[in-house]
């Protein structure tokens, strides 16, 4: 159930600014906390947790640490949100043909 965690995660508003702050690619702690209401240590305890879900994945450029996306980290939380559009289109068809027979009979 990596998604619940992945969900756990990005429920947090601040953690989950930090996790879209990298949607336009690699970035150093630095440049993610820019702007941000809260200090660049803060950010790197948020990306560490991010990390830790398999969210996001880091690599060092000499002393600067770039974080970046974890695509896979996503692909279970991305399955499981998927499943709902095949539950929400059955029911759709069901209620569908339920209202196509009920106007049929009318007649």
């Amino acid at each position: 159930m990596a998604y619940g965690s992945a969900l756990a995660v990005l429920a947090d508003p601040t953690r989950r600014q930090v996790f879209e702050r990298l949607r336009a690619g690699p970035r150093a702690v630095n440049a993610i906390a820019a702007g941000m209401p809260v200090s660049r240590p803060a950010v790197s305890q948020h990306l560490k947790v991010l990390k830790g879900a398999g969210l996001v994945e880091e690599r060092s450029e000499g002393v600067r640490r770039i974080y970046s996306v974890r695509r896979e980290g996503l692909a279970e939380l991305r399955a499981w949100l998927d499943s709902f559009w095949g539950d929400a289109l059955d029911a759709f068809k069901l209620e569908a043909e339920n209202s196509y027979q009920a106007k049929k009979r009318q007649r």
